[in-house]
């Protein structure tokens, strides 16, 4: 299953900027596309592993849960 690039602006628009096939190319370049664009913000490039591009728009527009540090 090949990784998927996207720049994501608001409101939630989602750019694919590339697929690579390998994870280490597809970490550089996000890393890179943020390097360029540091006034865009971490979450203005996205990775995301899936099976197709479908998928992978479909997953990044899901609102993502909140993260539980610790028990309540």
């Amino acid at each position: 299953m090949p990784y998927f690039v996207y720049q994501i602006t608001p409101p939630r628009t989602l750019t694919h900027r590339a697929t690579l096939a390998r994870y280490q190319d597809a970490r550089d370049q996000v890393r890179a596309l943020r390097a360029a664009d540091p006034d865009a913000g971490p979450a203005a490039y996205r990775l995301i592993f899936a099976g197709q591009m479908a998928e992978a728009e479909r997953l990044l527009s899901l609102p993502r849960d909140e993260r539980v540090i610790g028990e309540d």
